[in-house]
């Protein structure tokens, strides 16, 4: 499945997802591990898999996790992610905040280095690498931009052409002094979260003026680094290495010394257990429908252990407004003309909702015990935020309610299947045929389905759908078309597709996203009309895939989903800015809509995952949002393997630690 911005991952983001903080068994011993196990010790050396191949590490450009994973890694921006989630100062030292929340003056530690992949010192991170960094992306035109653009006084008019002159943006820097200051459009309390992601990272104009089109390259010698890693080798499909960088600022907190992630194509699920097995790895997700799984449990029962679920939500997508059918199961163009009008209809993607199980979706991978441990039902995930005493989701869920009373009394908290009812479904449908059929419509509805063949519980998950979605509406009103595909093509259809036009599905699960900062903008401006960062997966043409004075292609499936709606709520939640609680209750009105018009079909989030694993639990970074979280440097990695009841404890006190932590830092901020 994929996401964009943090995720926008392949299909294999929810097999890697679970192994959260996989490591192996190491060269050699250091110190004792002071975590889990009185008899385990700290190893140095941290092997792993990766299942996508990076295509950029241009780290202002690029929206992919695949290539985010990697290169947050070689370079550190402003602020980072602690182990609790709390963003505290990486390369900015300290940080002031103006009283009208307008202005952030960093001041830049002193000591930073940029250095080439073999380690050679090549210049001082300054506090204009940020200026040179943000004018980058903007040139470039970084698919990341979206989430600065607005926020940065002045970036939005260089960014359409309005100014020429980049000193007329907000962010200033003082080499001599060790200073840098952003000056924002509005105050946004979540600004630090903004600055741990990609797009506001700094880049050396001595790397631009050097490497010169290579800069961004996935090869070693294709950046300047200045975090705790150095790619030391890359083979595509086949291996990506690191080794700590000598020269890093913060390098006591660097406890793995060299790393290795190894080509997996997902196919062979049991040669993880075997790597695990063998020492290779000291992390194995596990697989509770494998043949060999009852084995595993009697071995290593209590040692199993849950990962945690996190921000991303992975779903299903209605195409709007398809343009290619190359991969398709339809015989004529009426046929792929009445699936248009279809899913065009509101009533008919919603019967889609409940009718689909998503418990039994979910089992082909976790197993029937595990099924609704990452299922959710909104977008956006519990816990995320709070509106006073409420869950978000609560509100959104009373919204939803209002909205429409076919959702009235739905419960959208995470871990249950809030949606399938057969008979809802029934009604639904049947609601869409009588308004389908009066415009010419003929039944049954086709709907391509891709699917990777080559990893079995995705091919028995789609058969999953299919069964559930064709029992509980009629195979007489709706036939899901399984599309095999290979993992190329898979990607090629959705993940890689760069236009609207050029992705070919009715329906996918290969789609997905995770959070850039703590603002529940960050999820739903994804699917704003204009400006979503996921509007190719819909078929949407945004503003700015139109060339300037044509008409927008998908314009009319725009208005018959009703986006002018969605994209006022939206403006109307972003304009407030005093007052949190009426911001989020404004946004929960946005998400309501989102739900209600069912272009996209919440399933399950990542991680939540059985596996076995030799990390320290908690050791690393943690975040929901932005990409700091997946740094590597706060790892520990230990020589035995964690017991079940070593994890829960270690998790009951890191959950103690980390509300006090938050206390402790929304104190700080009051101050």
């Amino acid at each position: 499945m994929q996401t964009r911005k943090k995720v926008l991952a392949t299909a294999g983001v929810l097999l890697l997802s679970t192994l959260v903080l996989a490591a192996c068994g190491g060269k050699k011993d250091s110190d004792s591990s002071t975590g889990t196990s009185g008899e385990s010790k700290l190893v140095n050396s941290y092997n792993y898999i990766f299942q996508t191949d990076p295509n950029s590490f241009d780290y202002v450009f690029s929206m992919r996790n695949t290539n985010s994973n990697v290169y947050t890694n070689f370079v550190d921006g402003l602020m980072e992610n602690d182990q609790y989630g709390n963003v505290i100062p990486a390369l900015a030292e300290s940080y002031e905040v103006s009283d009208d929340g307008l202005t952030y003056t960093y001041h830049i530690r002193d000591g930073a280095k940029w250095v080439d992949y073999e380690g050679n010192e090549k210049a001082d991170v300054l506090p204009s690498d940020w200026v040179t960094g943000l004018k980058h992306a903007a040139d470039s035109e970084s698919e990341t931009l979206s989430i600065v653009q607005s926020r940065i006084a002045g970036l939005d008019d260089y960014v359409n052409g309005k100014s020429t002159d980049f000193g007329t943006v907000g962010v200033k820097a003082d080499d001599e002094a060790g200073t840098l200051t952003y000056t924002l459009t509005a105050a946004m309390p979540y600004w630090n979260d903004i600055t741990t992601y990609g797009i506001l990272y700094p880049v050396s104009q001595g790397a631009l003026d050097e490497l010169g089109d290579n800069f961004g390259s996935p090869t070693q010698d294709g950046i300047w680094y200045n975090g705790a890693f150095l790619l030391k080798n890359y083979t595509a499909s086949s291996v990506l290495e690191y080794e700590k960088n000598p020269s890093y600022w913060d390098k006591d907190n660097v406890f793995i010394d060299d790393i290795k992630l190894t080509y997996f194509d997902g196919k062979d699920t049991n040669s993880l257990f075997e790597a695990f097995k063998d020492g290779t790895n000291a992390v194995t997700p596990l697989f509770p429908n494998d043949p060999g799984y009852a084995d595993i449990e009697k071995e290593y029962g209590d040692d199993i252990t849950t990962s945690l679920t996190g921000g991303s939500t992975f779903n299903f997508q209605f195409n709007l407004n398809r343009g290619t059918y190359e991969h398709t199961s339809k015989t004529s163009d009426k046929q792929k003309e009445d699936t248009k009008k279809a899913i065009l209809n509101k009533e008919f993607r919603q019967s889609i909702q409940f009718a689909f199980d998503k418990k039994n979706y979910l089992a082909q991978r976790y197993g029937e015990d595990g099924a609704t441990v990452p299922l959710r039902n909104a977008l956006i995930p519990n816990g995320f935020l709070a509106i006073g005493d409420k869950d978000y989701n609560t509100v959104v869920a009373e919204e939803l309610g209002a909205l429409n009373p076919v959702f009235d009394g739905l419960d959208l908290t995470d871990g249950h299947d809030a949606y399938y009812n057969k008979d809802t479904a029934k009604e639904l449908i049947e609601k869409a045929k009588e308004a389908l059929t009066a415009e010419g419509v003929e039944f049954p509805i086709h709907l391509d389905l891709p699917v990777m063949q080559d990893i079995e519980y995705m091919v028995n998950q789609a058969k999953s759908f299919k069964q559930s979605v064709e029992e509980s509406l009629g195979a007489d009103n709706v036939v899901v078309d399984l599309q095999l595909e290979d993992q190329d093509t898979y990607q090629n259809t959705g993940y890689y597709a760069t236009t609207p036009d050029a992705v070919d599905y009715d329906l996918s699960s290969a789609s997905g996203w995770g959070p850039d900062y703590n603002d529940p903008s960050t999820y739903l401006n994804i699917y704003n009309s204009h400006t979503g960062d996921m509007t190719n997966a819909i078929g949407i043409f945004s503003d700015v895939a139109v060339e300037e004075g044509a008409a927008n292609p998908s314009a009319d499936a725009i208005a018959a989903v009703g986006f002018e709606d969605y994209d006022s709520l939206l403006n109307a939640a972003n304009a407030i800015t005093d007052d949190l609680d009426a911001r989020y209750t404004a946004y929960a009105k946005a998400e309501a809509w989102l739900l209600d018009a069912a272009i996209q079909i919440p399933v399950q989030a990542d991680g939540g995952a059985a596996r076995l694993t030799k990390v320290q639990p908690f050791s690393g970074a943690y975040g929901w949002a932005g990409i700091a979280s997946n740094k590597m440097k706060y790892m520990k990695v230990t020589d035995t393997v964690i017991s079940a009841d070593e994890y829960n404890a270690a998790k009951e006190k890191w959950e103690a630690e980390r509300i006090k932590s938050k206390e402790a830092a929304a104190a700080d901020s009051s101050k």
